[in-house]
């Protein structure tokens, strides 16, 4: 399994490089900085349609957009507990003296989560399966040691940090959301944006970078309220993958039970934490990511955090990592607000109807945007070996990082003039590019590589017809378009209202006509 993962990976990565989308680590002249990627052009525009996908889920649910700083002075982390607390497990290798993070080998090796191992456990791991350096394949010093996450520095003298995470920036103005929203719970916040951690030896592409960007969202919560949610009766019979720790003690699988269930079995507290499970998962098929790629793992109580009421993941199944925490979902409680409070002595706490005050809990749900984005890749790249050099991307249409390539069938200055005002006149409302080098046959291809959904090509019967031929990247089929239909016709298609099947002996919309 392990040697089909790194061949894979392998190939993988290559396409990642040679196709624009992953390039590094960065900066490659210099010999590449580990932990650090440049996103080429279609990286960027896929990452882009990652965020706004996020926005577009968290937006409709009533979370509101922040941007915070990315620099604080220490005494924020001191409060947070990151300056004390913040460490990964290492290990060192006899040999060549790498460090590596001492759960993720033993991850690695065993496929089972191993963050709530103790030194003793882990060196035990590692001993026992003959776990070596994968650097130069050596044994371990059999030593556990413990080293900082945080990137320090300093602003005007002062002692300050990159923030690790864009939850605790989050937490800080709270006294201005209260205002902001009358002085009403709950009230639910989220941003997007960079972080960073002195990772000690980054590994698995992006997935475990030193500069990554985040999506968190908060809700800030009465205690007494989190069991009355009215958004749960929405969803109270969708049914998720959900692992809960004794299970994954017992080494049985993931069980596909109601979000309902899991409260009355006990497996989640409150009705407000479980719809944030929910809408995590929600998240991810949303992106596109496939079901059953997907699972819901309970934290085991001696891994999760000590403030933490309750903490699951989402997990995500690739084909180059195998099982990969793509979210976390968090109980906080009162513990943020409470050490900021009385670190900058300053009173964030709520004041309920009947004049009581109240310290609000937080509901978190946090998550890389980078983890999904290199799963959408890792799940959707397709070697086509029946077809010699044919490789498709068969990313989900509607977050295709270019959404039309406009092809002349040849390069003829009536043809041209004619693709050119197309382009013109839809690049306002789509992601589209003009290609006119090669075969069309050649185009065609390029196309199927970047995950294009669409290709238009213009011929000789468009100049006289007003027409064009849409195909389709994932069956091949073409269709003549009007091009005074072409903006309808491509929104209908991109959202899934419009498919290229037959229905009966034509396909039954007024705007197209099979070719």
């Amino acid at each position: 399994m392990q040697k089909e993962r790194e061949e894979f990976l392998k190939e993988f990565t290559s396409f990642l490089q040679d196709r624009g989308f992953i390039w590094g680590p960065s900066p490659e002249i210099y010999g590449g900085f580990a932990g650090f990627y440049t996103y080429g052009p279609m990286g960027k525009l896929l990452k882009n349609k990652v965020e706004n996908s996020v926005r577009r889920i968290f937006q409709s649910f009533d979370f509101w957009e922040l941007e915070t700083p990315i620099v604080l002075p220490d005494i924020v982390w001191k409060a947070s507990g990151h300056l004390e607390t913040f460490a990964d497990k290492i290990i060192k290798c006899s040999k060549c003296g790498s460090a590596h993070k001492a759960d993720k080998l033993v991850e690695d090796v065993l496929d089972t989560s191993a963050g709530h191992y103790s030194d003793q456990q882990l060196l035990n791991s590692i001993e026992e399966n003959n776990i070596r350096c994968p650097s130069c394949k050596s044994e371990f010093v059999y030593e556990i040691e413990k080293q900082s996450l945080m990137m320090k520095t300093k602003v005007a003298g002062d002692d300050a940090s990159l923030r690790p995470e864009t939850a605790t920036v989050t937490y800080l103005p709270f006294k201005r959301y209260y205002q902001f929203f009358r002085g009403k719970l709950p009230i639910g916040v989220f941003q997007i944006g960079k972080a960073f951690r002195n990772e000690i030896s980054p590994r698995q592409h992006v997935i475990r970078g030193r500069e990554f960007t985040q999506a968190e969202a908060q809700i800030f919560i009465d205690p007494l309220k989190k069991d009355d949610w009215e958004k749960f009766e929405d969803i109270r019979n969708e049914k998720l993958p959900f692992w809960c720790w004794q299970a994954q003690e017992k080494n049985t699988r993931p069980e596909l039970i109601s979000v309902e269930d899991t409260i009355k079995k006990g497996m989640i507290k409150t009705k407000s934490y479980a719809w944030c499970v929910w809408l995590a998962y929600t998240q991810f098929l949303n992106m596109g990511i496939p079901a059953e790629n997907i699972r819901v793992r309970q934290h085991n109580p001696d891994e999760k955090a000590f403030y933490a009421e309750d903490a699951w993941d989402i997990e995500v199944k690739l084909r180059s990592f195998g099982w990969t925490e793509c979210c976390g979902i968090h109980d906080r409680t009162d513990y943020d607000l409470t050490q900021h409070s009385k670190f900058s002595n300053t009173n964030l706490s709520a004041t309920r109807e009947d004049g009581s005050k109240v310290m609000p809990h937080v509901l978190e749900i946090a998550f890389g945007i980078d983890r999904p984005v290199l799963a959408m890749l890792d799940i959707f790249y397709e070697k086509k070996e029946k077809e010699e050099g044919k490789t498709l991307l068969n990313i989900p249409y509607k977050l295709a990082p270019i959404e039309l390539m406009i092809f002349p069938l040849m390069k003829k200055p009536e043809l041209t003039k004619i693709a050119r005002a197309i382009k013109s006149d839809l690049e306002n409302e789509f992601v589209v590019t003009y290609d006119e080098a090669g075969s069309i046959g050649k185009r065609y291809l390029r196309s199927t590589e970047l995950g294009v959904p669409y290709c238009m090509t213009i011929d000789f019967e468009s100049v006289k017809k007003k027409d064009v031929t849409l195909r389709d990247r994932n069956t091949a089929k073409q269709i003549r378009v009007k091009i005074k239909d072409l903006k309808e016709a491509l929104h209908n298609l991109l959202n899934g209202e419009l498919k290229f099947e037959k229905a009966g002996k034509e396909i039954k919309v007024p705007c197209l006509k099979e070719e």
